[in-house]
């Protein structure tokens, strides 16, 4: 199939609203249309190919048009795209529950299905908040969130978020959260102190606060949190949406520090990059919480048209197994050594504040230049031009590539991070702060 480029722009221009994007400045941008991918490359509708250094935005984990996860969607298409789950099951659904149990922290039992991480954290702020009405502790409402945390974009995660830029307007629609200082332990304590019974979970991303800027927790951190938890009978919600399958080394974030949460929330690398899943897991003692007679009125009354969709249980089986029959973790641990040493140039360079990492996961932070100039932007659309998709976080350039990346690829995505700074602070608009 061809496609003809601009008038697939005009169309663009003329009808999309695309996400985290101020549409004056998309118009006046050649845009990147993607037409097909292979590997870890994407490749557009004019044939141009760009290494995705961001993982299709966090979510690409084996690379794209793997042959298992396709083989395994066109097997489940053959069955059946979709039907619901709310009084009917499927045996992917099944499956694949059975299978994140087996990998997920111990304690963790059970899974409810979703679309998304905006959806899974949200489902877990809601279990949260019921459990302990059930429980007849409805003294228990507020909850702890990290300050500049993002849990998505819904209104509940929207509330235990904490970056100004993407919720501040929405302050008016948000129920009040109690925020805790990343990193400090003592900080968290006095909350716990202060809300003596009245705090029903501390939500947290376990180790990176990717939307952030990738602000890296100190070693012991989120064991301090889960022990706090324990100490004052509190449920810990870990959001391993974004820090989840493969990113900081391990399957799971948590497992750096041995910490089991009360729920977990999962979406983004679940199916390997391929369609929309999440879950939310739980322990038996919650979802005990929420059995009783019809009449008891302990039903959990959340749900989506497209839970636990069988195309999209089939690529995330496919997905764990490719993680199983290509070492995928194995086979990470040098490229994560290569990437930091890699790093070492660019942390040099006099226009870096810092690069801060965990694993896979790499926030390059620029020093100190004015906003309206737009650095971080300005770094994407140069690396562009050679080759590479990479996004930023206000002047915070994203490094998150697939963990399939070959380690040429790997080499060549850093070098081009390197060759786009110079290019953008050797330009006439722009100089090097002092």
């Amino acid at each position: 199939m061809t496609f003809d480029h601009d008038a697939l722009v005009d169309a663009d221009r003329t009808h999309l609203w695309h996400p985290f994007t101020q549409q004056r400045d998309w118009e006046r941008e050649e845009p990147v249309i993607v037409e097909r991918g292979e590997g870890t490359d994407l490749i557009d509708t004019q044939g141009r190919r760009y290494i995705d250094g961001v993982s299709s935005l966090w979510c690409n984990v084996h690379g794209h048009r793997h042959p298992r996860i396709d083989a395994a969607i066109r097997d489940q298409l053959d069955r059946i795209a979709h039907s619901t789950m709310l009084g009917l099951s499927h045996p992917a659904a099944i499956e694949l529950a059975r299978r994140l149990v087996e990998i997920a922290p111990p304690g963790l039992s059970r899974v409810f299905y979703s679309d998304s991480g905006s959806t899974a954290t949200e489902i877990a702020l809601k279990i949260a908040f019921q459990y302990w009405r059930q429980q007849g502790e409805e003294s228990r409402t507020r909850f702890v969130s990290l300050r500049e945390a993002y849990h998505g974009d819904t209104i509940g995660s929207v509330s235990v978020g904490g970056i100004d830029l993407f919720h501040a307007t929405y302050r008016p629609l948000l129920f009040d959260t109690l925020a805790a200082e990343p990193g400090d332990v003592e900080d968290m304590r006095r909350l716990f102190e202060a809300y003596p019974g009245e705090i029903a979970a501390v939500i947290m991303e376990p180790l990176v606060q990717g939307a952030a800027g990738m602000i890296v927790h100190p070693e012991g951190y989120l064991r301090a949190v889960r022990e706090l938890c324990d100490e004052h009978d509190t449920l810990l919600i870990c959001d391993e949406v974004a820090v989840g399958y493969g990113r900081t080394g391990r399957m799971w974030a948590c497992e750096h520090e041995g910490v089991s949460p009360d729920l977990l929330c999962t979406a983004k690398g679940i199916t390997g990059g391929y369609l929309p899943l999440a879950a939310t897991l739980t322990s038996e003692r919650i979802y005990e919480g929420f059995l009783g007679e019809h009449t008891d009125l302990r039903t959990l009354f959340h749900g989506h048209t497209y839970t636990g969709n069988p195309l999209a249980c089939a690529a995330a089986l496919a997905t764990l197994d490719v993680f199983e029959e290509e070492c995928t973790l194995e086979r990470l641990q040098p490229k994560i050594a290569l990437l930091g040493e890699l790093l070492e140039a660019i942390a040099a360079r006099p226009e870096v504040a810092e690069v801060r990492r965990r694993g896979f996961m790499t926030g390059i932070e620029l020093r100190g230049y004015e906003p309206e100039l737009r650095m971080g932007h300005r770094v994407t659309l140069a690396a562009r031009e050679r080759g590479a998709i990479i996004r930023p976080l206000g002047d915070t350039v994203v490094l998150m590539p697939p963990l399939a990346i070959s380690e040429d690829d790997l080499t060549r995505l850093v070098e081009i991070v390197g060759e786009s700074l110079t290019a953008v602070t050797e330009s006439d608009v722009v100089t090097v702060p002092v």
